[in-house]
C-alpha cells in the first residue's frame, strides 16, 4: 500500500467512514431482530486511529471489556473486533435474557455464550454489508469471546498487525430505544493491501 493508514486522503477517509456507518446500521438491524425489540442507532463515529490508543477510549488499559475477535479471509484479510465496556455488555445480555437492565450480577457461562452469539451475529451483519457494498468476498472465522482488560484484548491485533501498520478503523456506535443506551465499538483491521482492494472495488 503506497499510503500509510494514517495519511489517507479525505475522500478515502470519507468512504471508510460511510462503509463503517452502513455496516453499523446493518448490525443494529440484526441486533433488533435477535432481541425482538426495536433498536435505534445513534450516529456512528468512524475514524482511523492507532491501535495503541483504542484502550484509552475504552476507559484505559485496565478497564474490563467484553471483546469478540474474528479473523477475515478472502478478498479482504485481517481482523474484526466488537468490543463493549463492562456496563454495556451487561445491558446487552440482560436485554437478550429479558432481565432487569440494571442487573450487574457476575457473568455466567450462559451470559458469555449469549454475548458471543450476539457478537457473532452483529459482526457477521457488518461484514456482509461490507461485502455487498464492495462486491468482495469476505469470509469470517469462528469468533473468539474474551472478557478481560482492554489492554490485554487489544494486544492480540496489535501484535498480529504491528508489522503491516498500526492503524485500525474504529466505529463507535450506540444502540438506543431499549430503555438504556448501549455502546459498542467495531474495530476493523484489514491488512494493508486489503484497503487498496476496497478502494479499487469502489472505483477509487
Amino acid at each position: 500500500m503506497s499510503e500509510e493508514y494514517g495519511n489517507l486522503d479525505s475522500s478515502k477517509l470519507d468512504v471508510l467512514r460511510e462503509l463503517g456507518n452502513i455496516g453499523a446500521g446493518n448490525a443494529t438491524t440484526a441486533l433488533s431482530q435477535m432481541i425482538n425489540k426495536r433498536v435505534d442507532m445513534g450516529v456512528p463515529k468512524a475514524e482511523l486511529i492507532k491501535i495503541e490508543k483504542i484502550s484509552q477510549i475504552l476507559g484505559g488499559e485496565e478497564s474490563l471489556v467484553a471483546g469478540i475477535l474474528l479473523g477475515i479471509e478472502g478478498d479482504v484479510e485481517g481482523m474484526m473486533m466488537f468490543v463493549q465496556e463492562q456496563v454495556s455488555a451487561h445491558h446487552l445480555v440482560n436485554l437478550l435474557m429479558g432481565r432487569d437492565l440494571d442487573d450487574f450480577s457476575e457473568f455466567t457461562e450462559m451470559d458469555l455464550s449469549a454475548l458471543q452469539e450476539i457478537g457473532n451475529i452483529i459482526t457477521g451483519a457488518y461484514l456482509n454489508s461490507l461485502s455487498a457494498l464492495t462486491g468482495l468476498k469476505i469470509i469470517p472465522s469462528v469468533p473468539n469471546m474474551a472478557f478481560d482488560m482492554a489492554g490485554a484484548i487489544l494486544s492480540v491485533p496489535a501484535i498480529e498487525f504491528g508489522k503491516v501498520g498500526d492503524y485500525a478503523l474504529l466505529i463507535q456506535t450506540s444502540f438506543g430505544g431499549t430503555g438504556e443506551e448501549v455502546f459498542g465499538y467495531f474495530i476493523l483491521i484489514p491488512e494493508a493491501n486489503s484497503y487498496e482492494k476496497i478502494f479499487k472495488s469502489l472505483g477509487m
